[in-house]
């Protein structure tokens, strides 16, 4: 992957406790001969995927404003500190007209031809209280272009976290029940059996991007239930890039998918071979037992010395 890598400078940006904590995991993933991370940020239009981006790496990368809440196109961003290289990949959102769409994804698909990816960041909003089958879609569609291992290595992320929780809900309670609706949508959009979805659990992170998040007395962004979220979010990072999973080759063959063309032939001589024991074999001797069992014309049976009679 050639990238041009600048230094991590907006990590000075945050206070002094944030950034010893993200210099603690940066040594952690080091230790573990992990000196690369390539995160890819997916999800719909408008959910707050840009300013994720701008807020982890503490600078403005990426543009975003009232008329313009996401990029167009996907942008790479590269990041050194301390010897370890961190990748944010911003992507366009995949939705248009309620629908998945196509050219974004392909767009998207052919962008990050040759990297590899590390974690995907699926991100929606906390306050959207509706889930439905748009999002089985979205999932389905990442699903289908990176395989269903891309969630072994991913998180979900639900922005807009600093809320008043409708309907008398505390906040914990809200952020469960927000959460355990999108991860079954999640599970059946990916096609991710019940027991492997429970065995091996997606995180789900809070983020909070606006100017309006609380700090604490450290000067740190906190969430209503008190979680320092820039340190929470690099943490659960950390913590699946290191549980284990496959990291994503995007090559040729994935971008294309299977060939068409390949599809079932290993099934041919199976199929060759049932077709001649049981249909032509049969076609066969049902046509010998005919041939016996005809009645011989008298022309026939007279070269044959059988027939009575004059011709």
């Amino acid at each position: 992957m050639s990238i041009m890598s600048l230094e991590w400078s907006g990590i000075q940006q945050f206070p002094p406790s944030t950034q010893n904590v993200l210099h603690e995991l940066l040594r952690q993933l080091k230790e573990k001969n992990v000196t690369t991370l390539t995160i890819l940020v997916m999800g719909k239009g408008g959910v707050g995927k840009s300013s994720t981006v701008n807020s982890i790496l503490g600078e403005r990368v990426a543009s975003v404003s009232a008329f313009q809440s996401e990029v167009r196109n996907p942008i790479i961003v590269s990041r050194t500190r301390l010897g370890f290289t961190l990748n944010i990949i911003d992507t366009p959102g995949i939705v248009e007209g309620g629908y998945v769409n196509e050219q974004a994804l392909e767009t998207i698909k052919r962008f990050l031809l040759g990297k590899t990816i590390d974690i995907l960041l699926y991100v929606d909003r906390l306050d959207a209280y509706r889930v439905d089958n748009l999002d089985r879609q979205v999932i389905k569609a990442i699903t289908d272009t990176f395989g269903k291992g891309i969630w072994q290595r991913g998180l979900i992320v639900l922005t807009h976290a600093q809320l008043s929780p409708p309907d008398c809900l505390n906040y914990d309670e809200f952020f469960a029940k927000r959460s355990e609706a999108l991860l079954k949508y999640v599970r059946l959009g990916a096609g991710i059996k019940k027991k492997e979805f429970q065995e091996h659990v997606i995180p789900v992170v809070l983020v909070e991007n606006s100017g309006r998040c609380k700090t604490n007395d450290n000067g740190e962004k906190v969430l209503p239930n008190g979680t320092v979220w820039i340190v929470n979010l690099m943490q659960v990072i950390t913590e699946v890039l290191l549980k284990g999973g496959k990291s994503i080759e995007v090559d040729q063959k994935l971008i294309e998918g299977p060939n068409p063309n390949n599809r079932g032939k290993f099934f041919i001589p199976l199929i060759l071979a049932f077709q001649y024991f049981f249909v032509v074999k049969r076609i066969q001797k049902a046509i010998q037992n005919d041939i016996a069992s005809e009645s011989k014309p008298l022309w026939e049976l007279r070269d044959m010395g059988l027939a009575d009679g004059k011709f």
